[in-house]
């Protein structure tokens, strides 16, 4: 089968690997139908992560079954899912809190690949949501987008508490804080401020429902918060970046008793105690919990309530991941999907 391995930062090929199969009598093998690059498979592309020889990539993902172990009773051949980015029994006492992205039989599905003809699915039963009917070809890409940017996006705004009368920022504006915004919309946010400097990205933050555009970065970028809440700074901060400065923007700029959702992976990321006591505020992220949104959210993609899938603005054929990484890298494109 054909799937996108990396083999140095940098270095993206479509190879030919041995086809996935199943390995436990709870996986199953679903032949992807769609895939796409995730913001965060740029970190081992820039070098910032390591990479150890030839790894396979993504995580995001949407198929049909094509067979199942022995222990799965819940997912059938021929069902059209998605899954998470984090496969998970979905029973544990942590799954039933709601951080099945912290399950104690968590697999990453990094670790597996799934920009691929075909995707070996751990704990399939727990991982995996069957969609009804078929879906359309708009739906279809917002489909992907559950899989991963759309359910990080609603757990970042969910975190920070975004909802009715609240005023919410968002730090970043890749795919992930672009549906942060529709979150924060769709979930009653009065006020949404984005952060960006993009022409292009700032015309999808406003289609998702930002009220206000702020373009300063860093403290310049707080202050500018602060003016536009009286003082105050935001109800809700959302960071989907994961650097130092990002992480800093969002705490600093949450007013006292705010809370802030953080999403983005994060890479040198220090916070100084005195000043976390002193912002007074409360921290709630990490890997979303994609698993417990996901009916939610395809029953909002399936009656066309939402349409999350015009992030989206590169597709190419799995042969062409390459130029879909180096795209993105290039910030030509906000998330590029890969054709089967």
């Amino acid at each position: 089968m054909r799937a996108v391995v990396m083999h140095a930062p940098g270095d993206v090929r479509t190879d030919e690997v041995e086809k996935a199969e199943i390995v436990k009598p709870t996986d199953a093998v679903i032949r992807v139908t769609a895939a796409c690059i995730c913001g965060s498979d740029l970190w081992p592309y820039r070098g910032i992560e390591h990479v150890n020889g030839p790894t396979p990539m993504g995580h995001e993902y949407i198929g049909v079954v094509e067979e199942i172990g022995a222990e799965v009773k819940d997912i059938a051949v021929g069902d059209f899912v998605v899954g998470s980015f984090v496969a998970s029994d979905n029973t544990c006492e942590i799954c039933r809190a709601g951080f099945q992205s912290r399950c104690i039989h968590q697999v990453m599905m990094g670790a597996i690949g799934t920009q691929a003809d075909y995707a070996r699915i751990p704990l399939a039963d727990g991982t995996l949501v069957t969609v009804d009917g078929k879906p359309t070809e708009a739906q279809t890409r917002s489909l992907l987008a559950a899989s991963d940017v759309l359910g990080t996006g609603w757990f970042a705004a969910v975190a920070a508490e975004a909802g009715p009368g609240k005023t919410v920022a968002v730090v970043g504006d890749g795919a992930v804080g672009l549906l942060a915004i529709l979150a924060a919309k769709q979930l009653g946010a009065e006020r949404i401020i984005a952060m960006s400097r993009h022409a292009d990205r700032q015309a999808l933050a406003t289609q998702f429902g930002a009220t206000d555009i702020v373009e300063e970065r860093g403290e310049d970028g707080v202050a500018r918060i602060r003016e536009l809440t009286d003082g105050y700074g935001a109800h809700s901060t959302v960071e989907a970046v994961g650097t130092q400065e990002s992480m800093m923007q969002a705490i600093h700029a949450a007013r006292p008793g705010g809370h802030v959702g953080y999403v983005g992976v994060s890479h040198g990321v220090e916070l100084d105690g005195l000043d976390l006591f002193f912002s007074t505020v409360s921290l709630l992220g990490g890997p979303a919990p994609v698993r417990r949104f996901l009916p939610e959210l395809i029953d909002l993609i399936m009656t066309d309530r939402i349409d999350p899938g015009v992030v989206f603005d590169l597709e190419l054929p799995i042969e062409e991941a390459a130029e879909g990484y180096k795209a993105m890298d290039e910030r030509r494109a906000t998330k590029v999907l890969l054709t089967l």
